[in-house]
């Protein structure tokens, strides 16, 4: 497996490095998405330095969504406009005003106003960077790099989770800024990416990067293709109602609902936001909730390594099968627990399922549901309509999180918790076998081949399935 060798570090090197530096604001989001988890019992704590309600820590969680809504239109605008690299580092810039904003607050208000800036970096950096990763590294290693984004963000999560019961609000937020701000100081020695530099016309500049990133003179053959692709995706018109009224844009964002929607309807979210109670309540002794909180995250950072490992080798839908078919028997395993439990069945005995449930659960959505989407979603759409893709994948997977952690909590309050992990679990299930049936193997393609394939050239169909 070529990603093994000790040859792919020196002849892929200057992607690895330009993708790990344009994916350090990944690390920060993941801090700021688990933030509440630890700071809210510090928030309520005699001590604190900002006295709240508890309509206040509803909002506190909510405007960080907000933010991601708000980052919505700067996404579509800038990442075409100013080009990938630089909507990187402007919204690098925004998160830092966030971090500072939560490290100073004495009230609320600064804390609200954090979250939002940081919702704002995370979306922005959640569009940017995945086109970013797409379009300068090999089609042989894209799909390893563009996994890339989603382990740091599991690795801010477990940051937070490891340090945010034992430090400061101002100290974890130091932290948070400097991961920013190293990425604003090393990341401007990396290149642009070169699909926006031959797309803006700056053919020789986009030839040296092209040979620095491939590490290697022969590029004239690649230069060529890409110059193809962008010469016909220019052709096309790039109005946002043509992400639906083209027949390829709208596969494409079919398929990208589809992804986006599937994770959080396999309660991901959910779960992240509730294990300390879904533990509770299964009476588990097996571990305590803090040390849980650590490695069901640490569990998900070594599925999601080994899938993007492989995600090249193997390819993207049979991780997603894989993925969806063990997501699917552990949420039916611990509906199937609480079920029993609310019957009145002994299970004390057998509190011990959950526990190992969860963290099968917590290895199976991140080995393909919640790794490949990012992956393909990058790949899908044309240079043209690109950003406004991403920033609409980018919505749809907001919207699916606050739509998924609300039926799970309107679910437990007016009926058994047991039924939240069945609908969670039929869902997941369905969206496995909407995916065998509609979402194409991507892997070892170019991106044109990708478009090739949405637009059912020389006979290929959605479902192709050659590789």
């Amino acid at each position: 497996m070529k990603i093994l060798l000790p040859s792919f570090f020196t002849e892929n090197g200057s992607q690895l490095v330009a993708v790990v530096l344009g994916t350090l604001n990944a690390i920060s989001d993941g801090m700021q998405y688990g933030w509440t988890a630890p700071s809210i019992p510090k928030l309520r704590s005699p001590d604190s330095p900002v006295s709240m309600t508890h309509s206040e820590e509803v909002w506190l969680e909510i405007f960080y969504m907000v933010g991601g809504f708000i980052g919505l239109p700067f996404s579509i605008t800038l990442i075409d406009c100013i080009g990938r690299k630089k909507t990187i580092l402007f919204a690098s810039v925004v998160g830092m005003l966030g971090w500072i904003s939560i490290g100073i607050a004495d009230n609320v208000y600064y804390l609200y106003a954090g979250r939002i800036l940081l919702g704002v970096t995370a979306d922005i950096a959640f569009t940017a960077s995945p086109v970013y990763i797409s379009e300068i590294a090999h089609q042989d290693i894209r799909g390893f790099l563009a996994g890339l984004i989603y382990l740091m963000m599991l690795v801010g999560i477990i940051i937070i989770y490891c340090i945010g019961p034992w430090v400061s609000i101002c100290t974890s937020s130091i932290v948070g800024c400097s991961l920013l701000l190293i990425q604003l100081v090393l990341f401007p020695f990396m290149p642009e990416s070169p699909y926006y530099l031959l797309y803006i016309n700056e053919n020789e500049r986009a030839e040296k990067v092209l040979k620095f990133l491939r590490n290697n003179d022969n590029i004239s053959k690649e230069i060529e293709e890409i110059k193809a692709a962008i010469v016909r995706q220019k052709s096309e018109k790039g109005r946002p109602q043509d992400l639906f009224q083209i027949k390829s844009n709208r596969k494409a964002c079919l398929i990208m609902i589809l992804l986006n929607y599937t994770q959080h309807f396999a309660g991901v979210s959910a779960l992240l936001m509730n294990l300390h109670t879904i533990l509770n309540q299964a009476g588990s002794e097996v571990i305590s909730p803090d040390i849980a909180a650590i490695v069901f995250p640490s569990l998900m950072l070594i599925s999601a390594t080994v899938a993007t490992l492989t995600v090249d080798y193997c390819g993207r839908k049979i991780l997603l099968l894989v993925s969806g078919v063990v997501t699917t028997v552990t949420l039916l395993t611990i509906g199937a627990f609480f079920q029993l439990k609310s019957m009145g069945f002994p299970t004390g005995d057998y509190s011990w399922i959950i526990f190992v449930a969860v963290m099968f659960y917590a290895v199976g959505i991140k080995f393909g549901l919640a790794i490949v989407p990012i992956v393909m979603t990058a790949e899908l759409f044309p240079a043209k309509v690109k950003g406004m893709g991403m920033a609409l994948a980018d919505f749809i997977y907001i919207l699916s999180s606050m739509t998924s952690v609300y039926l799970y909590q309107w679910i437990n309050f007016n009926y058994d918790l047991s039924v939240s992990f069945f609908v969670f679990s039929f869902l997941c299930a369905l969206s496995t076998g909407l995916i065998q049936l509609y979402v194409p193997e991507t892997k070892g393609r170019t991106l044109e081949e990708i478009q090739m394939i949405l637009k059912n050239v020389k006979g290929e169909v959605l479902h192709d399935t050659r590789l």
